[in-house]
């Protein structure tokens, strides 16, 4: 299974590492921890060195119940950043975690390779046909309405099916609209219980089908600590665990706070593989 890249094709038979940089004050679990450039830097240079493969920057952050920011504020935190992390690191992949096209556009136009919409292209109508311009590859991620209202819309007949279903539709859109390389994410703690998260886990497997790389995002989330009643700070256990089973489970890029613990759990399923 390969992805066209920065012009590479990458294989992602090896599962890959994507490393978390949210430059927002209100992120659930580092929001305002990187408010200069040393800091950023500094942390970059640490996640790739413990072999992050993929840098994802955000600027809204996605958070049940997270404030709106209009896109001139969200243009100015993540801009910036990802002009700084291009020049200083100009051999590492950067994705845009964004749901507006405007963003992604200019991201992408500052050094961005690749762009990753928690709305799969719901919150903007012209997502897909900017990223079919851009021709980057493109996270597809399961949510219903929006961060402000998620927790709101955990209603489901069947929630699997419906996963299954949202993911067919939105990429047969997605694919008539020009995009060529397709990720999937299921979405996990985005309009979905902790029940309906573990659910879902439990039966990950089923996205294959898809025949796309699946990214799965659960760091230090809420599924993990309240299940664990403990805090985000001290979730990296359950993190690990979750991790070691969405491996097992066909996962292809793990998306986390906490590359270096990712990485090792990489390294120990492929040698259960050999």
């Amino acid at each position: 299974m390969t992805i066209k890249i920065k012009g590479e094709l990458i294989n992602f038979s090896v599962p890959k590492i994507m490393g978390i940089l949210n430059v927002t004050p209100d992120s659930f679990y580092d929001g305002g921890k990187y408010n200069s450039e040393k800091k950023i830097l500094d942390q970059v240079e640490k996640m790739i060195s413990s072999g992050a493969d993929i840098i994802d920057v955000g600027g809204y952050s996605s958070r049940p119940g997270a404030k709106e920011i209009s896109i001139e504020n969200e243009l100015s935190r993540v801009i910036p950043i990802i002009q700084l992390i291009s020049k200083r690191f100009p051999n590492i992949i950067i994705s845009i975690d964004t749901f507006r096209s405007k963003v992604a556009n200019q991201a992408v136009n500052s050094g961005a390779h690749m762009i990753n919409d928690i709305s799969g292209g719901n919150l903007d109508s012209n997502m897909f046909k900017t990223v079919s311009k851009l021709d980057v590859p493109y996270i597809l991620m399961h949510m219903r309405g929006s961060p402000k209202n998620m927790m709101n819309n955990t209603n489901y007949d069947d929630i699997l099916n419906e996963i299954k279903n949202y993911f067919s539709e939105r990429i047969s859109k997605a694919k008539l609209d020009g995009v060529n390389d397709i990720i999937i994410d299921p979405g996990f703690g985005f309009s979905k219980t902790k029940e309906q998260n573990y659910q879902l886990m439990n039966r990950l497997e089923f996205l294959k089908e898809f025949k796309t790389p699946i990214v799965v995002g659960i760091s230090r989330k809420s599924m993990i600590y309240k299940t664990l009643d403990t805090t985000p700070d001290k979730a990296l256990n359950g993190s690990t665990i979750l991790h070691t089973i969405s491996l097992l489970k066909g996962a292809n890029i793990l998306r986390t706070h906490d590359v270096l613990e990712a990485v090792e759990c990489v390294k120990i399923i492929r040698q259960l593989n050999l």
